[in-house]
């Protein structure tokens, strides 16, 4: 390979990586009011896949599309553009939590979620960590608030991140971001 093209390989890697990094802009689907059109076969399943019509919808830029204009009312879920609302189904949440890195902030450590839809999101006060537990496993389910009564779940890998970041306070198990104590245990 030569090295122009070595060069311009680097360069797009390089501006990948960056716009990654850039907080994602959102459609103002707090602004819309589109009368609701109907439901359509769509869902998303426990683990973050994005189902279409039975098949499942593989283009990682159309789930990303779809995520952004994404909106609860109550315990339903709808798409919503300015025009058009319709309804799909979410197993349990719409966002599926599957990177999490540690930053030392203005408030001292940020806990930085990153989403299946490249959603990232900081553990605070205004967008909290929850446990829930399973009644009849004792399986702990750990969730975190995203955006417009939204949330996301977090997929093992990064809850066992986060248990290694715990640290007992009162015999209370939790991690600290932003200031704001979360109980995960």
């Amino acid at each position: 390979m030569s090295e122009k093209k070595k060069a311009d390989l680097k360069s797009i890697q390089q501006q990948l990586d960056t716009d990654h990094r850039e907080p994602r802009s959102l459609p103002p689907v707090h602004l819309w009011t589109p009368e609701f059109s109907g439901d359509l076969d769509m869902q998303i399943t426990r683990d973050g896949r994005w189902i279409h019509e039975g098949g499942e919808i593989k283009r990682a830029a159309m789930v990303k599309l779809f995520s952004s204009i994404l909106w609860r009312e109550g315990e339903r879920y709808f798409l919503v553009t300015p025009i058009e609302k319709v309804g799909i189904q979410v197993e349990d949440v719409p966002f599926f939590f599957t990177a999490l890195e540690v930053h030392d902030g203005e408030a001292g450590q940020e806990l930085v979620f990153t989403s299946s839809t490249d959603d990232v999101v900081i553990a605070s006060a205004g967008h909290p960590l929850r446990i829930e537990i399973d009644p009849d496993t004792n399986e702990p389910s750990p969730y975190l608030m995203v955006r417009y009564g939204m949330e996301g779940r977090l997929n093992r890998n990064v809850f066992y991140q986060l248990a290694d970041l715990a640290e007992e306070r009162d015999g209370v198990f939790g991690v600290e971001s932003c200031g704001q104590w979360f109980r995960i245990g």
